[in-house]
């Protein structure tokens, strides 16, 4: 397995999700991008614009297990990990596993819970282990976490942890569609599905250990440049230090865009790393992470501006290939 077997083999992924979400296919490479790293992802937008659709139709075209949590108010944290059940009929307690237990968890509409339920799934997303009752489990690889939100103007939603927004690799919106034209092609497929749930009849295009194979050498096989190491370092910092920014992107952050500037990189046929790379994910990464100054909470700022200013003046490197 090379980048261009993967880069073709992703190019299939994309197309098999594409048949059911008829919608941006950008959103739908980022995404796969973050499963390339074992990362989590939060949707967010309005209601109606296909983010369980998508989530779903990932489980299917990975063929891996998922499972669907709605997130309600009152959902409680044992209904996500599980717990431990006493059998009188063998005098001893059995753990009972939650829907955590999966390979890709969707997570439908996370903000509708109070963060104590939201904090459930803080040491999954980012150790892949779950503690029951002082006894650690760790999950089966490969695991990860698709999260819907509403937007948070909306009522009966509650804001995410900082703690957990921070555990999401990156967080995208679908949008509206751009044109009629996608508008009638989502009602014509839809009438072509004669079901409500097309996901149904998705067939795997690649296996679990296909998957993990693919992971394990984005992991290992990509060159990064310490040049483009340091650009990204910068990215971040210059986004921290930013007047208007409380608390900035962590070394997290800059986590992320390196691991998903690796994983670009080889979904477009590639061994190592441009800066192009890194750009790619700058939007998606960061903007998530900022906290703003409380004087400046409600003013025409925006942590969006303040990463394309950052890119616009931290200098591109010129030497990233292999040398």
């Amino acid at each position: 397995m090379n980048a261009g077997n993967v880069a073709e083999t992703c190019r299939l992924i994309v197309d098999g999700v594409s048949k059911v979400y008829i919608g941006n296919r950008d959103v739908v490479r980022k995404i796969l991008a973050a499963v390339l790293v074992n990362g989590n992802v939060l949707l967010e937008d309005h209601p109606g614009l296909g983010k369980t659709l998508l989530a779903k139709a990932f489980g299917r075209v990975l063929g891996l297990r998922y499972r669907r949590v709605q997130f309600t108010p009152d959902l409680l944290p044992a209904d996500i990990t599980g717990t431990k059940v006493w059998r009188q009929n063998k005098g001893s307690f059995e753990l009972v596993k939650g829907p955590i237990f999966t390979n890709v968890l969707l997570a439908d509409e996370i903000n509708r819970a109070p963060p104590k339920t939201q904090s459930a799934l803080l040491e999954a997303m980012e150790e892949r282990q779950v503690t029951i009752e002082g006894e650690t489990i760790k999950l089966e690889e490969p695991f990860f976490v698709i999260a819907t939100q509403n937007p948070l103007e909306f009522e009966g939603t509650y804001p995410l942890p900082e703690a957990q927004l921070d555990r999401f690799l990156m967080k995208l919106s679908l949008g509206y569609p751009k044109s009629i034209e996608d508008e009638v092609a989502i009602i014509k497929a839809r009438e072509s599905w004669r079901k409500d749930d097309p996901t149904e009849d998705i067939e795997p295009v690649i296996s679990r250990e296909e998957l993990l194979r693919m992971q394990n050498l984005v992991e290992h096989s990509v060159f990064v440049h310490d040049d483009v190491v340091r650009y990204i370092a910068a990215i971040v910092r210059k986004v921290r230090e930013d007047p208007h920014v409380a608390a900035g992107p962590s070394p997290r952050g800059a986590l992320a865009l390196f691991k998903l500037a690796r994983a670009w990189a080889v979904m477009n046929g590639r061994d190592f790393v441009t800066p192009d790379d890194v750009k790619a994910f700058a939007l998606d990464t960061l903007p998530h992470r900022v906290n703003l100054k409380p004087e400046y909470a409600f003013e025409d700022v925006s942590p969006d501006v303040m990463v394309l200013n950052a890119l616009k003046s931290v200098e591109v490197p010129k030497r990233f290939e292999r040398e």
